[in-house]
């Protein structure tokens, strides 16, 4: 039996008082991977976005589709919450890409229902299929007050695709790359991030920014998610944190699912600059 307070056991004992459930899935590429309920499926809420944009790029890599084409948002594609649009009235036209970062770095529902009605929700699951996430599923596109349910998945699955980003793997290099840019300036990280050191991230109290995120997340009544690439000067690690089962549904900064989902957060980024680019030696 391993004696050492290893990562995994230090994230195990952080949560122990957590009022909720918690999956977690940690990779660092260099054969270290740290797995807590990884297969355990879990309500997307907005992670599901990430697949869907793997997905456009799959289908334009394919040919089948292209960032240059225009897409109109549509009376059906209305829905209240996350994003910019919401405020503009049906009628307006965007370029694919433009709505597909939208859909990313504001997490806006309304260019997320623009793009699943451009790829069509069964070309979507095909893809994530293809993809190898055999437990993730978009069900509907995002309308509250018609469905149920959004999306599911699990870390395994979440924490698969930004590992085969880092990789180049997933789509294909030049996509990936354009994906993970994407990725790194989306607005919602509070989770990986809210704890780590602000130095380490602002350029203006360095010459550089030491510490960057590619990531998105996702919060519903019923969860709240986190998971992408945390760079770092030692290389690049995977972490993806999905909650459910908590007793509080209200959505606020210090909901306990960020607090705890922080709180690993920061172990992992301690262990993995301590080690110089790993999560054990």
């Amino acid at each position: 039996m391993d004696s050492r307070f290893t990562l995994e056991k230090r994230i195990q004992a952080e949560i122990m008082s957590y009022d909720g459930k918690m999956g977690i899935y940690l990779n660092d590429f260099h054969g270290n991977e740290i797995a807590l309920g990884q297969e355990e499926k879990y309500e997307t809420a907005s992670t599901i976005k990430t697949f869907i944009l793997a997905c456009l790029f799959d289908e334009v890599e394919k040919g089948n589709k292209s960032l240059e084409d225009f897409v109109e948002y549509k009376k059906e594609h209305v829905v209240d919450g996350s994003g910019v649009l919401v405020s503009l009235e049906p009628g307006a036209v965007l370029r694919v890409k433009d709505a597909a970062v939208f859909m990313i770095i504001v997490s806006d529902n309304i260019a997320t229902n623009m793009i699943i009605d451009y790829l069509g929700l069964d070309t979507i699951n095909r893809c994530i299929e293809k993809l190898g996430c055999k437990d993730t599923v978009l069900y509907n596109p995002i309308h509250f007050d018609q469905y149920r349910k959004l999306g599911t998945s699990t870390p395994k699955d979440y924490g698969s695709v930004f590992t085969r980003l880092v990789k180049g793997e997933l789509v294909s290099p030049q996509a990936d790359a354009a994906m993970i840019e994407i990725l790194k300036k989306q607005h919602y990280n509070s989770m990986i991030t809210k704890d780590f050191p602000p130095v380490y991230m602002d350029s203006d109290n360095t010459d550089e920014i030491l510490i960057t995120v590619a990531s998105k997340s996702g919060s519903m009544d019923a969860c709240r998610n986190d998971g992408g690439i945390v760079f770092t000067p030692y290389g690049p690690y995977v972490i993806v944190m999905f909650h459910k089962e908590f007793s509080d549904a209200m959505y606020y900064p210090a909901h306990p699912a960020t607090v705890f989902g922080a709180r690993v957060s920061r172990l992992v980024l301690d262990q993995f600059l301590a080690l110089v680019g790993r999560f054990c030696l």
